[in-house]
């Protein structure tokens, strides 16, 4: 009995419920409309019977006759009638549930951000100042990778690896978000220690694309590690490498003196050995000089390194007209077992 109940007794009252409905896509949703047809169909039928039928009037009591709620049994039948046209609508709209499940297939790049955080990124040349361009671009540009692994690199006078490879985008975007000026007590730009830390990421990583994203406003000027000869480096582990300069040079803004007025400072990029590692790395040089430029960069760069993801989505459908059926069948042979009973007025029929 039990297992009558659930194979059975229990999806068929399962499916009366809101909760069941809402939740089912239709194959024909136009053929709902006649739900509430069916309704002002019987409300019609009982409208016109009420004007058509005849009334004879003869009294058989004194006074007014009273109301009694047996009275009421009389519309049992048409109930259950519109009950099952309305189970047999709900089985022609053809309830249905799709299972989507989708497997991917191909491999990912493995990235490595390296974002400067020396005290020069402070200026203000990109808004609100260089480093918080350049995260926030970063961010954008993990959101949009799917499938990648994605590691972060903080350098300044020295340099480390912040986080590893991974496709955890939300913990990135979270690492992202909490690089900060005087991360690193060492005070200088140590490029070529940056891409020594990418590279020890990059060289093991078994992917087939690895590519490493610097990001610096300055020159070399701490680490032990020469710039170019760690590209080099990198490039014979099959690594690419992608530079972008970030800001202008010249005299940029840098917060304000005493008085409220904006400081100038003079600041240099060295394009020259930027351009050199890019090309050891069989990468690019940019250089962005705005916000928009930045989010440009990035645009492009998204570009060039595409996944070769593959996704692949198989979708089950299953139908549950079935359960709305047997209501309807039913609740039609209830119809008619009623319409032999004294709940039917058989001189109406």
């Amino acid at each position: 009995m039990n297992q009558f109940w659930q194979q059975f007794l229990a999806p068929l009252v399962d499916g009366l419920r809101y909760s069941t409905l809402a939740g089912y896509t239709w194959a024909h949703p136009r053929l709902l409309l006649l739900l509430p047809a069916v309704v002002l169909l019987f409300l019609l039928r009982e409208g016109l019977a009420q004007r058509r039928r005849a009334k004879l009037g003869v009294a058989f009591v004194r006074g007014q006759a009273r109301t009694h709620w047996s009275a009421l049994l009389r519309f049992v039948p048409d109930v259950v009638l519109a009950l099952s046209l309305m189970m047999g609508v709900l089985a022609l709209a053809r309830p249905q549930r799709t299972d989507e499940r989708v497997e991917q297939s191909g491999r990912g790049i493995d990235i490595v951000l390296a974002v400067d955080v020396s005290a020069s990124m402070e200026l203000q040349d990109l808004q609100p100042n260089r480093l918080e361009a350049a995260k926030r671009v970063a961010q954008a540009f993990v959101q949009g990778r799917r499938g990648d692994r994605i590691g972060l690199v903080a350098f300044a006078g020295d340099a480390y690896s912040v986080l590893p490879l991974t496709t955890d985008y939300e913990l990135l975007q979270e690492e992202l978000k909490n690089l900060r000026l005087g991360l690193i007590p060492t005070d200088g730009t140590a490029i070529g220690t940056a891409l020594g830390v990418a590279t020890n990421r990059l060289r093991t990583a078994p992917g087939r694309s690895r590519v490493c994203i610097l990001l610096s406003d300055g020159e070399n000027t701490a680490g032990a590690l020469d710039p170019l000869t760690a590209a080099q480096l990198a490039h014979s582990f099959g690594l690419k490498l992608y530079t972008i300069g970030l800001g202008r040079d010249g005299r940029v803004p840098y917060g304000k003196d005493e008085l409220g007025r904006p400081r100038y400072v003079e600041t240099r990029l060295d394009e020259t050995t930027m351009r050199q590692i890019a090309s050891a790395g069989e990468g690019q040089f940019f250089r962005a000089t705005d916000n928009s430029a930045l989010r440009g960069i990035f645009a492009r760069i998204n570009r060039l390194e595409q996944s070769e993801i593959k996704l692949t989505r198989y979708r089950n459908t299953h139908d549950y007209y079935r359960y709305y059926l047997y209501w309807c069948l039913g609740l039609w042979l209830l119809w008619l077992a009623l319409k032999n009973t004294f709940l039917t007025n058989a001189l109406e029929d």
